[in-house]
């Protein structure tokens, strides 16, 4: 038996909605999707379980049609999905009613239910959520059907406001595999009984990393997974590098340094950059151009000004200046405390010279 898991594609979404890119990057949500529903066909697998979440919000007609499309042009594929905390299952829905294809169950109950394929040997063990949190460890002490079938779980959930999951309970439950929804980024079992495969696409700047699909397959005989692999597919990743400057740096060359780091790893990508070193006081580096220009979600300017404490204080030692350098500086002077000091002076410089402009 072949499969796809996969699981918080959320169709409708549109990542980074205040960027120009976001449209491309609610459309790549769409592309990567069926992407996955072209590889069930091309990888001839048994089925394609997706452990919730399929769509952002609650999904209009139109959503639940263009989905049931993609679903038909694979007749042969068994796809079966429950429903997570962004796509739950309410009274009012369009889910409600909606008449899918053949080779699609949507397994819509709240309670625990387990539906058998009699005909491919195996049985589906799961439930949609109708609520926006669950909390209670539903899963704890279930036990797989006690029937010479392969027995697969589906559920969404593995935080405290979800669905607390216990790992090693499902690794006792008796389940051939556990194919788990949720959780954004891909986490296989040593064993392969269970598997989160992540979101297809990432859909926020915490999420980086590669992300893909999961491709298994499960022995009719001894009934269990023989082989367990993540499958790379999104089109982009969010890509966060550190930038380290010295006082010698200049705008422009941190500006070069920077789009050679994105062209090196694909302007496809999203950047999130932060600067770290010390600067010359001199200067300070506006960016907005490049974040413009290229892919760049964030800056995060955490370099800190060169000053030569020693010479300002000879130079202000009754003045504000110095005092303020003997209130701060010390050898054991915190992260807060040395920045307060770097920009209570640059603050009070600034002053100085504004007012010697006069």
């Amino acid at each position: 038996m072949k499969f796809i898991h996969t699981a918080d594609i959320h169709w409708g979404m549109q990542p980074d909605n205040d960027k120009p890119w976001s449209r491309d990057r609610a459309q790549a949500i769409k592309d990567t999707f069926s992407e996955i529903v072209w590889q069930a066909k091309l990888r001839d697998v048994d089925c394609l379980f997706i452990a919730g979440d399929l769509f952002h919000r609650q999904p209009l007609l139109r959503d639940l049609k263009e989905v049931n499309y993609l679903f038909s042009t694979i007749p042969g594929v068994r796809v079966i999905l429950i429903a997570g905390n962004h796509d739950r299952v309410r009274p009012n829905s369009a889910l409600m009613g909606f008449s899918w294809c053949p080779n699609v169950t949507w397994i819509m109950p709240e309670e625990i239910t387990t539906v058998d394929f009699p005909e491919m040997g195996f049985d589906v063990t799961g439930f949609s959520y109708h609520t926006a949190e669950i909390t209670e460890k539903r899963l704890d002490g279930l036990r797989a059907p006690d029937t010479a079938r392969i027995h697969i779980l589906l559920a969404h959930g593995g935080d405290a406001a979800h669905l607390p999951i216990d790992k090693a309970g499902l690794a006792a439950s008796g389940f051939a595999y556990a194919a788990l929804g949720h959780i954004h980024k891909p986490e296989l079992a040593a064993d392969r009984r269970w598997a989160w495969p992540g979101s297809p696409e990432p859909l926020d700047k915490t999420e980086t990393g590669t992300h893909g699909m999961i491709v298994g397959e499960i022995s009719p005989t001894s009934r269990e997974v023989t082989s367990l692999e993540f499958v790379p597919l999104c089109q982009a990743q969010y890509i966060p590098l550190v930038v380290h400057i010295s006082t010698a740096t200049t705008e422009q060359e941190l500006n070069d340094r920077m789009i050679r780091e994105i062209k090196k790893r694909g302007a496809d990508n999203i950047y999130r950059f932060r600067i770290r070193g010390m600067r010359d006081p001199d200067i300070s580096f506006d960016l907005t151009a490049l974040a413009r220009s290229m892919q760049v979600i964030e800056i995060i300017d955490e370099s800190e000004p060169q000053y030569d404490f020693s010479r300002l204080f000879a130079e202000h030692p009754s003045d504000m200046i110095g005092f303020y350098i003997r209130s701060l500086q010390k050898e054991d002077a915190s992260p807060v405390e040395k920045k307060a000091l770097f920009y209570g002076i640059d603050a009070l410089l600034r002053t100085q010279d504004e007012r010697s402009a006069l």
